[in-house]
């Protein structure tokens, strides 16, 4: 069995702080390779470094729609940051209505240079989307994602959003909520993306899946999740295993096994 974390942090706390055991524990699990992903720019020197320090880690470069005080990017920064070989993606990026109120201007204009940078890098674009589903697809399809390509991370919407991203060929990523008992919705659609879209992850620290609910999420317990989204296809985790990372790497073309 060998599976991929395809949305990580590793550089925010407790990780960061117990970063071989971290590493251990995935490796024991299963778990052969992680992107670390960027949330903003003042912390990106310390997400490539830890991509850079490991064979099997991958870094992504971008400014997360939560995050207001923070430097704006530009096209031009973003292309430039990406041009590390480890940098594998542009992202997290976004719309995300749920955290922040008001004009939401900003944050389309800053997904927009994110979805451009991505375009010209031909690297893939880290879709976070959270009460904002129709303003998110329609900027994806009106200013050409599908050219670089998406993953719709942590993925938590209707079946009817997850066929408009599959459209545009992207890919949908399960984290821990599909173990959670409340997320019956979100189930159905794990059931039902295609097996050569799907990819798993934690979104560590945070959406630690059942049963290791309310401890930090790690790398380590994708193999939970995988384990439930293979039951719930009625498939065989190694199945599971095989599929997603196949789709990992299909994807984020440029990372190197």
């Amino acid at each position: 069995m060998s599976l991929v974390d395809s949305h990580c942090h590793l550089n925010f706390e407790p990780m960061g702080d117990d970063m071989p055991a971290v590493l251990e524990r995935a490796k024991a699990a299963g778990v052969d390779y992680m992107l670390c992903v960027s949330v903003n720019l003042e912390d990106y020197p310390q997400v490539l470094a830890i991509a850079q320090a490991h064979e099997n880690i991958f870094a992504s470069v971008g400014v997360h729609p939560c995050y207001q005080d923070v430097k704006e990017p530009t096209v031009e920064e973003l292309l430039r940051l990406a041009q590390d070989e480890k940098v594998v993606a542009i992202g997290e990026t976004g719309l995300d209505y749920f955290r922040i109120e008001g004009d939401m201007a900003w944050q389309q204009q800053r997904f927009v240079r994110h979805i451009e940078a991505g375009i010209e890098a031909a690297k893939p674009l880290i879709v976070h989307t959270r009460e904002a589903a129709d303003d998110t697809m329609r900027i994806l399809r009106e200013h050409h994602a599908d050219r670089c390509g998406a993953v719709m991370h942590c993925f938590a919407e209707d079946w009817e959003t997850a066929k408009k991203a599959l459209d545009l060929g992207f890919y949908i990523s399960f984290s821990g909520i599909v173990t959670f008992n409340s997320a019956a919705r979100l189930k159905e659609v794990a059931k039902q993306v295609p097996l050569d879209r799907i990819l798993v992850e934690t979104d560590a620290p945070y959406l630690a899946p059942v049963p290791m609910r309310g401890r930090p999420n790690q790398p380590a317990f994708v193999a939970h999740t995988a384990q439930y989204v293979a039951d719930l296809r009625g498939i065989s985790l190694d199945e599971l295993s095989r599929k997603t990372s196949d789709n990992f790497f299909q994807l984020f073309s440029s990372a190197r096994r």
